[in-house]
């Protein structure tokens, strides 16, 4: 039974909560990857070094999963560029729309109990299921 549970995708979950808490506990901030970005998109003062810190983490712990766990990186190379460039400017709209992103929105919102989070992430994962069946069964 246990063999089935994908223990990596577990512990990168715990490690999400547990990032977002110590920031939230450590900063008062929302760990929101699209607020982080855009904080230093439109920096103001006092507010840099702690988001640079944050993305900088992510990309390093994302880099040492790769090498230590041997991890498996998604292969774009079937997908035309075009494709790449028109999904990120969508899922940047669809943020900027939602006033914030799943992480922000599914873990940290959902964690404060916020009725706005929960309904946005309700939205993003109706949205996911449908659009993965329309993909993949129409």
């Amino acid at each position: 039974m246990f063999d089935s549970i994908p223990w990596v995708s577990l512990l990168g979950g715990m490690l999400l909560g547990v990032s977002a808490l110590l920031l939230m506990l450590v900063n008062g901030k929302t760990a929101g990857i699209s607020g982080v970005v855009n904080g230093l998109i439109t920096p103001t003062k006092g507010n840099v070094q702690w988001r640079l810190l944050f993305l900088g983490g992510m990309i390093l712990g994302g880099a040492l999963a790769l090498e230590q766990f041997q991890v498996v990186s998604p292969d774009f190379a079937q997908i035309p560029f075009a494709a790449v460039v028109i999904g990120g400017l969508l899922v940047g709209f669809g943020t900027r729309l939602a006033n914030g992103c799943t992480s922000g929105h599914g873990i940290c919102g959902i964690g404060r109990l916020s009725k706005r989070s929960v309904i946005a992430t309700l939205v993003f994962m109706v949205t996911a299921a449908v659009t993965v069946y329309l993909r993949l069964h129409l």
